[in-house]
């Protein structure tokens, strides 16, 4: 007849198997950090994965005291010192550590974030300092290693975009201990030739392989240097003090080329969009200048001395006309009164009357002799008729009422 187990000796056997097992009770793993908590009673839970698997782990608060120096994060690559075990009541085994290092990359990371976060409190990494890069440029300056894709990449799209822009490569070294004082030199070098924009950067690769575009000496050159710099540093997942630091960051080393240099069709396009607004403009401003000079030869004109003259000479010639007319009409009716006038006279007029048969008697001295007080006998008269006038002398003087 076989043995029946119950599931608490099954997970207390298994307890003591690790127990026993020399390698288990002590041993140091190295992985990434995820699914991190902090719990509010002090313990730390946390797994430990790699490519191939995945431990869960927990660190104590009794270890945490002497066994971690650092605040764990989701992405960290540690050490772990410990032991495995088998937690009894769940069946599961996990890592119970007692120490806690940052491995390689890890520690790595700890000093980027150290950096990052001194030289943001220095404002290196104010948008108010970065240098807006040129549209239209003459000359790049690419700091990189000679050789490689990132340097193919830049020569490539630079030329095939703007075969006259001028490449002013300064070979650096981009891994390694002399990586940042080559990368330093080849910024200087450059600032000093007066290009008008430098990338600087390299291909992709681990967080060890781009360290140099870390240092605190690169990203000072980044930041005092001043001719614009794009950054093209690795992947477009990986970034670097240097991308923070620059005028601008490329993601790529091919997209920095992109960035850099305008296209040269594009700019051809540009230059005709712009002679055709210029035209266009300039034809208008033609045109609204000579509506003005129409405007202002009509207002000339309309004020001009030959103007005036010819104005008023208009006004004295319709004057002229007025008065001649008035002229007339004042004579027509001076005529007029005359003629009735005449024919007034006429009615009263001595000649008409002598005409008659009447005769018109004067004294010598020609005065008109109206009554016989005028006369006295032996007088000389003279006596106008019609056709003459006769002589003759007062004989007497009889008064006569012709109203009886």
């Amino acid at each position: 007849m076989r043995n029946v187990y119950t599931v608490g000796q099954i997970n207390s056997y298994i307890k003591n198997m690790f127990k026993q097992d020399f390698l288990l009770s002590s041993l140091i793993v190295k992985g990434e950090i995820s699914n991190c908590r902090y719990h509010s009673s002090g313990h730390i839970y946390f797994t430990l994965k790699d490519a191939s698997g995945a431990i869960s782990c927990v660190m104590f608060r009794s270890s945490t005291v002497s066994g971690l120096k650092f605040r764990m994060q989701e992405g960290q690559r540690v050490q772990v010192t410990g032991s495995v075990d088998v937690y009894e009541r769940d069946g599961k085994y996990q890592l119970y550590a007692t120490k806690i290092e940052l491995d390689g990359a890890g520690a790595l990371f700890e000093r980027f974030e150290v950096l990052k976060k001194e030289l943001a409190e220095r404002g290196m990494f104010a948008p108010e300092y970065k240098q807006p890069i040129p549209k239209h440029i003459k000359t790049l300056g690419v700091v990189t290693a000679p050789t490689g894709a990132a340097v193919r990449d830049i020569i490539n799209i630079s030329t095939r975009r703007n075969p006259y822009v001028q490449i002013y490569l300064y070979p650096a070294i981009v891994q390694g201990d002399q990586a940042k004082d080559s990368i330093v030199h080849g910024i200087q070098t450059l600032s000093e030739m007066n290009v008008d924009v430098i990338i600087v950067g390299r291909g992709g690769g681990s967080i060890e392989d781009l360290w140099a575009f870390n240092e605190e000496i690169v990203a000072e050159a980044i930041f005092n240097c001043p001719i614009p710099i794009i950054s093209a540093v690795g992947h477009e997942t990986d970034w670097t003090i240097a991308d923070f630091v620059a005028d601008l960051r490329a993601p790529t080393p091919s997209a920095a080329a992109e960035l850099a240099v305008y296209e040269i069709d594009l700019l051809l396009q540009d230059i005709d969009a712009y002679r055709d607004i210029l035209v266009r403009r300039m034809n208008d401003r033609i045109s609204r200048l000579r509506d003005k000079a129409a405007a202002d030869t009509r207002l000339l004109q309309h004020l001009s001395p030959e103007a005036r003259i010819r104005d008023q000479r208009m006004r004295s010639a319709q004057a002229a006309d007025r008065l001649e007319r008035l002229m007339t009409d004042i004579l027509k009716e001076k005529r007029h009164r005359l003629d009735v006038d005449i024919e007034r006279l006429k009615a009263l007029s001595p000649l008409d009357k002598l005409q008659s048969g009447f005769s018109y008697v004067s004294d010598m001295d020609g005065k008109n002799v109206r009554s016989i007080k005028d006369v006295a006998a032996g007088d000389k008269i003279e006596i106008n008729v019609a056709d003459g006038i006769i002589g003759a002398e007062v004989v007497n003087a009889e008064p006569i009422d012709y109203r009886n």
